[in-house]
Parts: structure tokens; sequence; C-alpha cells
């Protein structure tokens, strides 16, 4: 018989006693959960050395009172410096703790292994779910992420970012996310792979159609052999903008060290310009500069050229945002930061299930939030899409 068990039984000879008991079992279970999210949040255990000079730390915490079946309990939250951690194990506003359940659902959507949640409900509530119990109530995450891949899309997005990512469970995961007209934005879809493929790229696009997804004015990406070519098919119409984020991490790699400075902070400029002629005035001088050095990576630009500068074509307070695939490129690196503290996923629809919960959660926080710029040229940016 555990410690546990052992204090558990005392307690029950005295009712009072026994929520004291079941109080303080919960109140250190949830501390530990919120830490733990921290944690994976940040990416580093308390005081470990890859924390430091990472940009942000830990800030003290402050203290939310629960109410729980078992009386009221005070919760210790923490905080981190920049104020950008937003803990998912209580409700945002509620002051009561789901039933199992909704708790088992909660955690599992949020990456813990069913063995783990079977430990820490046995912690924290004295009852015991087998892993299997657990996988079986866990089911409803699945649920809710096949009608996320389900649902009807809007009819016109202005610009769709595609990026694809290989992550370290040796899998790619391709993100598509859009912003509307009135700049409310959303991650459209996902899919996981081994590399990245323009088959699956492909099936994600068409899939869009299928669910109403008519007009797009623009895409961004990578530059992905022959993703230029696949969109037209499904949307002759639109445009295509080449990220100039990877187009200057080319030319890094391209030109010797010496000269890697220099010359970023030359190709830098082309984004920087006011007009679309003074930009391929840049660029031009660009190609001047460095043709007798590096003529093969000047050649390769040359034949690019038409999908540089396309973002040029639209209001300049967006333009910020439609140079590259930054935005996008975010995301990727929230969903890497969030599994980083897994070792691995026990299948792939596990990895999948998560990952669709975190795509539920970005669309339900950024809802009715306006993407930076767009708010001032909605009727403008409507226009282009009549």
């Amino acid at each position: 018989m555990t410690d546990f068990n052992k204090e558990c039984l005392n307690a029950l000879l005295n009712k009072e006693k026994f929520n004291e008991f079941m109080r303080t079992q919960l109140e250190e279970g949830l501390d530990q959960l919120l830490e733990s999210e921290l944690t994976a949040f940040l990416g580093y255990d308390p005081y470990a050395r890859e924390g430091w000079n990472s940009g942000n730390s830990r800030n003290g915490s402050y203290f939310r009172q629960v109410k729980t079946q078992f009386g009221p309990i005070k919760v210790q939250v923490p905080r981190d410096r920049k104020g950008e951690f937003h803990q998912h194990t209580l409700p945002a506003y509620g002051q009561h703790t789901d039933t199992l359940e909704s708790t088992v659902i909660q955690l599992y959507s949020h990456g813990v292994t069913t063995r783990e949640i079977s430990d820490l409900i046995e912690k924290m509530y004295g009852s015991y779910y087998s892993a299997g119990t657990v996988s079986n109530i866990s089911k409803q995450v699945a649920s809710q992420v096949e009608n996320y891949r389900r649902r009807q899309l809007s009819d016109k997005f202005f610009c769709v970012y595609l990026y694809a990512e290989e992550c370290k469970w040796r899998e790619a995961v391709y993100v598509a996310v859009g912003i509307k007209p009135n700049g409310h934005k959303e991650i459209i879809d996902y899919r996981i792979a081994p590399v990245e493929n323009i088959g699956i790229w492909g099936e994600m696009i068409s899939n869009f159609k299928e669910r109403g997804l008519e007009q797009v004015e623009l895409f961004l990406s990578d530059g992905f052999v022959g993703i230029k070519d696949m969109l037209k098919q499904y949307y002759p119409k639109s445009k295509f903008q080449r990220c100039l984020v990877h187009v200057m991490r080319n030319i890094k790699g391209k030109v010797r060290v010496s000269d890697r400075k220099e010359a970023l902070d030359d190709f830098k400029q082309v984004h920087k310009q006011s007009s679309l002629k003074e930009a391929e005035t840049v660029l031009h001088a660009f190609y001047d500069k460095y043709d007798s050095k590096y003529s093969s990576m000047i050649k390769n630009l040359q034949k690019i050229e038409e999908d540089l500068l396309v973002f040029y074509q639209y209001p300049k307070q967006i333009r910020p945002s439609i140079y590259s695939t930054n935005m996008i490129e975010s995301i990727n690196n929230m969903i890497k930061r969030k599994t980083k503290p897994k070792s691995e996923f026990p299948t792939e629809e596990s990895l999948d299930n998560f990952l669709g919960v975190q795509a539920i959660d970005y669309n339900d926080r950024n809802a009715n939030r306006t993407h930076k710029g767009f708010g001032q040229v909605t009727d403008t940016l409507e226009s282009y899409l009549d």
C-alpha cells in the first residue's frame, strides 16, 4: 500500500480530515501541473543554464481560488517576465474544477500521455483511471479535431501562408494560415507527413476548394519546387509572393563569410522601399554589385524576380506582413516549443490530435483580433476580391 493510500484511509475516518487531505493533494497536484506547463512554454527547467539570456524567464506567481468538490483551494499560478504565458490547466475565468472526464480531456489535449494522466488523476482525486479508460475518454478530442478538419471555410481569404517545418519526430508539419480581408486570421488546416512533398500541398489546397474557399488574392511560400504551378491549378487568379526571409537564407549560404553581412544588409533594403520602382532599382543594384563574385546566385534570383516584389502591389500598411512567411513560422515555433518537453508521441494519431487542439486554440484566441495593418485598409482589400 502506498503512503498516499495509507493517508487516504486514515483520513476517511473523518470527513473533515478527508476533505482537507484531498484539498492539499489537489493544491499540490495543480501547482505542479502549472509549473510544468510554464516549463514547457519556456522550454527549460527552473534554474537550468539553457534559460540564461533566453529572452524570457519566470517572474513569480499569483494565487487563484478554485472551488472543488472538497472545498475551495488556493492555486499558485506562475508568470513569465514577458507576460506571454497563458495557462490551460484551469478554466480561464471560472472558479470551479471540471469533472474527472473533462479534466482527462483537457490534459490529453495538451499532450499529456494517457499513462501520465492515470497517475496524475490518482494523485489528485484518489480515483484510478486505467490508461485504457483514459484513452477511451480522450477520444472526444479526436472528434473535436475531426470537426475542425471538416468545418466550412470562408469563401474569401486575402492571403494564405504556406509553410512546412521538419520536427523532432522525423515528420514534417504542413501549416496553412489565412488572413481575411477584415484582418481576422486562422489556421486553415495542417498535415503531418514524413517529408515536404508537393503532393501533400496539393491535397490540402484541393481540400480548401471542397470546403468552400473560392478566392485567394495572394499566396506566400518559401518557393518549394512546383508549388506555384500547383496553386495556379486551383486558384488561377491568385498571385504568388516568395518569402524574402527564405531568399536571404539562401543568399547567406551562397556567399563567403567575409561578404555575408554586407550582402544580407544590401538585400534587406529590397523590402524597405516606398514603391515598387524604388525596390526594383535596389534589387538591380544588388545584381550589379554581386554578379562578378556570385554569378550563379544572381542568375537564380533573376529567374524568380517576378515573385520577389509582388507585395508592393498592395497597401503599404500590410506590406510588412506579406513579404515573408514569418508569421506562420512563429506558429511552427509555438508548436515545437509546446512539444519540446514530450520525448515522443506514442502514435501519429496522438500527435495529430495534439496539433489539432493547438490549431483550434489558436483560432479561438484570434477569432476577433485584427492583424496589424489590415484594419486600416479593409475596404481596399475587399475590392481585390470583388
